[in-house]
């Protein structure tokens, strides 16, 4: 009695388990098609690595299903559901491999891709097999409604399609491997090798060869729950090397993100299913209550993993990935923290002003910058009435504006803003960068206001000054970014030997895209008088600013900064110009905003557009000065040049 007791438990435990594993399988398989997707599905290792992942995906969703379904007919109809998995993995994987091959340097000259395309309409056919008649598989109905899946008459012809089919695969990715010139190619080709089998030898439908109803006995799920966890291992290994395809973002960046994804998607997936799961055991130990707290439970379980992802996950990746440049990514992290954007502090700005109108009882206050002795208007809080030509005007008193002292201007009080950075000597310089005004009040200021305002300008001095270096910061940053060299897509071409149709590619310029000449073209424009988008540029390798060098008494910048001038010049259209006439617009857009370096609200208001229009506008005027750009790059490539 205990024995059979102890066989009926073990069995249960072990269906439980399969039933845990399988849904495990279907979460993991499920996300990681659904990163595949969100990636760049314009790579073909990423497209035929979703296929396999689709495949594996429907099998094991099928067995989930099947442990809810109750009808004879409903398991038959998943089982043979299943078979589209079954049907196309072994041409997947072998899609996949191709197109593994082909990305170290071996495209297919025509076989492959014949091959191919016999595999799918093989999987085709036999998925017609299985789906309609019992010429493939067969079904035998058990006594206690379970269903039993046995051979039926060309199941050797699966067999026949699946063994070579994944040996050829093998010996692709085999290929692939020793093509491999880096440690971390073929490190990554190698976890490839290891696993591009392994949903293949996962999914196989196994009880074929069994006795009927032999594949339910404790023995058979044992073997099956052994099965399962290796695939789920195999899915893990596929997904770590194929996160790298397709990829232009550095190697340890790749990492983070699998890392992060895997953390907060699968795993999160996989606990809260754990805890649904789990439940109905648990709930006969505690008498019923467990089915009412399982909502509660689960949610428990999700916000308890996102808050223990949230601390850990730092320092899973200072152990894991950034282990020698933790000082770097610690300086990049708190600069992130300590960064605003633009919006972001003009708002801080204004809580500010308004916080100064409340405390010091007055209708209005605003803030000044203060640039090459020019006032600019910043915000305003309250019920202000300041123009342009007010602050132009030669009553402004700027001169006046010393620290520590209010002076009267009209209606207001002014208080100027004086920056204290500290240089690398440790000397402090003060530098007026603005002032702040509000609305002067009958009476003379208390002790107590005295000390408020200084407060207030203290807090709104900080803010500006802020806002002044983060824009030198975005400034350097728009014109230096550009200029970056390195890309996933560049270190790639150095990672595998040269194929046997390899042919030097020809770049003029060093600019390999329409895409990267465009960031080009904005950072050179954006700097046009001087910056790093312009000084630095890769533009000045293009043969056009070469070939303008001896006009521009050998000067790369000057020449550079001619050649946009003359690709601008390009685009104006004929007769007297216009700021009205919508075929001026580009012209007067690249003109005002880069030409005349003039503000986005200015040229917005000179142009009769929104702001949001002008955006949108200056995309399109940097697009086609990048194609004259281009057009003159191959009109001077074709010319010798001195």
């Amino acid at each position: 009695m205990v024995s059979v007791l102890l066989e009926q438990f073990l069995q249960q435990s072990l269906d439980l388990l399969n039933e845990t594993l399988a849904a495990a399988i279907v979460v993991v398989a499920a996300s990681l098609l659904l990163y595949n997707l969100s990636r760049n599905l314009r790579n073909r290792v990423t497209r035929t690595s979703s296929a396999v992942l689709a495949c594996v995906t429907i099998v094991y969703v099928g067995d989930v299903l099947m442990a809810l379904a109750m009808q004879p007919a409903t398991i038959e109809a998943l089982l043979r559901f299943q078979w589209i998995g079954l049907a196309f993995i072994p041409a997947s994987t072998f899609h996949l491999s191709d197109a593994l091959l082909a990305t170290t340097g071996l495209p297919s000259r025509g076989r492959r891709k014949r091959v191919v395309r016999i595999l799918y309409a093989l999987a085709t056919a036999l998925l017609v097999l299985a789906a309609l008649t019992d010429l493939l598989v067969n079904f035998v109905r058990l006594p206690d409604g379970r269903v039993s899946l046995n051979a039926g008459m060309f199941f050797g012809l699966y067999m026949a399609y699946l063994i070579p089919t994944s040996l050829i695969a093998l010996a692709n990715v085999w290929r692939a491997r020793a093509r491999c010139i880096t440690k971390s190619t073929q490190r990554r080709m190698t976890y490839l090798l290891l696993s591009v089998l392994m949903p293949t030898i996962g999914i196989f439908p196994y009880s074929v060869f069994l006795p009927i109803g032999e594949e339910f006995t404790a023995s058979a799920l044992f073997l099956v729950n052994i099965t399962n966890i290796v695939v789920i291992l195999a899915l893990l290994f596929l997904a770590y090397p194929l996160s790298f395809f397709g990829s232009d973002l550095p190697d340890r960046v790749v990492k983070a993100d699998l890392l992060r994804f895997m953390l907060l998607g699968p795993a999160t997936g996989l606990l809260a299913l754990v805890a649904i799961i789990y439940n109905a055991p648990f709930s006969r130990l505690l008498g019923g209550l467990g089915q009412e707290f399982m909502p509660f439970i689960v949610v428990l379980v999700i916000l308890v993993w996102q808050w223990t992802v949230d601390v850990i996950l730092p320092h899973l990746e200072k152990r894991l990935i950034y282990y020698d440049d933790t000082e770097q990514v610690s300086q990049l992290r708190n600069l992130n923290e300590r960064l605003f954007t633009r919006a972001d502090l003009l708002q801080l700005l204004e809580a500010n002003l308004e916080a100064t109108c409340d405390y010091m009882q007055v209708n209005g206050a605003f803030i000044i910058k203060i640039a090459n002795h020019m006032p600019e208007l910043i915000n305003t809080a309250g019920h202000i009435h300041l123009t342009e030509t007010m602050l132009k005007a030669p009553d402004f008193p700027l001169d006046s504006l010393l620290p520590d002292m209010r002076v009267r201007w009209g209606d207001y009080w002014l208080v100027g803003l004086y920056s204290h950075r500290h240089g690398k000597d440790e000397s402090v310089s003060e530098v007026l960068i603005g002032c702040m005004g509000f609305v002067a009040t009958s009476s003379e200021l208390t002790v107590d206001e005295e000390k408020l305002l200084s407060r207030f300008v203290r807090r709104l001095t900080n803010a500006l000054d802020d806002l002044l270096l983060q824009d030198e910061l975005y400034a350097a940053l728009e014109g230096l970014l550009p200029q970056i060299n390195v890309t996933r897509a560049r270190v790639a071409e150095v990672d595998y030997l040269p194929g046997r149709d390899a042919k030097p590619r020809i770049i003029n310029g060093n600019i390999p895209s329409r895409d990267e000449l465009i960031e080009q073209v904005h950072a050179a424009l954006r700097h046009y008088w001087g910056g790093p988008g312009l000084t630095s540029s890769r533009l000045l390798e293009l043969y056009t600013v070469k070939q303008a060098l001896p006009e521009n008494d050998n000067n790369p910048v000057r020449a550079l900064r001619a050649v946009l001038l003359s690709a601008i010049e390009k685009l104006k259209p004929e007769g007297e110009r216009s700021m009205k006439n919508p075929e001026w617009t580009l012209y007067n857009i690249l003109q005002l905003r880069f030409l005349e370096q003039r503000k986005v609200r200015d040229t917005a208001t000179r142009l009769y557009m929104s702001d949001a229009n002008l955006y949108r506008k200056q995309n399109v005027a940097i697009e086609a000065v990048v194609d004259v750009l281009m057009d003159m790059e191959r009109e001077a490539s074709s010319i010798p040049f001195s």
